[in-house]
């Protein structure tokens, strides 16, 4: 039996949320900063894909993209906002040196028995520069603003309220990631990047509104698996470390 794309999403959803907080059972933080590098290497792969989700047209990425917001959280709040800003930090190196070694790597001439290059890579490596600009901002951005108001918001609350800084936080650094890149990656930036890839006001909107809608969910599903996250490292010490 075929399974829906919608159904299929979801279950991927819970299956990504649940792996995030099965790593940190069993590496601690340093697991997580393992999963914010190939979350946010699988999330650049994935998003070339287009897909139809709840009948709104979105790229496939979001999912392993919204769990690195979970895996900050996490680190925020049981081991600190400096934990969770090296991570961010990480994250971003490893996008950076993917699309390094990828573009070096399509430098080199293919052998005439090759088959990758024409198709594959090129589709999933041969970036445009705005796109990989884009990307890179909207990112660290978003990752950075995430870290400092979940911060702030847990100094005002007194570490009450979990529920509410993870959302709330999440929530608005997801708004900004997604403006950064759909108006960077997209357009209408003629200036500095020429052509807008996207020149209609109204598909650009589209776009962030489809887009923000699907990390949506995912910011709003991860909540209960923050507390499950939290209430592991309580019950066991060694993920303090």
């Amino acid at each position: 039996m075929e399974i829906s794309n919608s159904l299929l999403w979801l279950l991927f959803l819970l299956f990504d949320l649940c792996m995030v907080v099965v790593v940190y059972r069993l590496f601690g933080r340093v697991g997580l900063y393992g999963y914010i590098v190939m979350a946010i290497i699988t999330a650049n792969v994935q998003v070339v894909k287009l897909v139809n989700i709840f009948g709104l047209e979105t790229t496939l990425g979001n999912i392993m993209y919204g769990s690195i917001f979970l895996c900050t959280d996490i680190l925020n709040e049981v081991h600190g906002k400096k934990e969770a800003n090296r991570a961010v930090w990480m994250g971003f190196m490893a996008m950076v040196l993917m699309t390094l070694y990828m573009q070096i790597g399509l430098k080199f001439a293919p052998s005439q028995f090759d088959e990758g290059q024409s198709g594959a890579m090129s589709t999933i490596f041969g970036f445009l520069p705005r796109i990989t600009i884009g990307s890179l901002l909207a990112y660290l951005a978003s990752q950075l603003l995430d870290v400092t108001l979940f911060a702030k918001l847990k100094q005002r609350t007194e570490g009450r309220l979990l529920w509410l800084r993870n959302n709330a936080s999440t929530l608005v650094s997801q708004a900004v990631d997604t403006t950064i890149f759909v108006f960077v990656a997209l357009g209408p930036i003629d200036f500095f990047f020429g052509t807008a890839l996207v020149s209609d006001p109204a598909v650009l909107g589209s776009i962030w509104a489809s887009s923000y809608i699907m990390k949506l969910i995912v910011a709003l599903a991860d909540t209960p698996f923050l507390y499950f996250a939290r209430g592991l490292s309580r019950t066991r010490p060694a993920l303090e470390g």
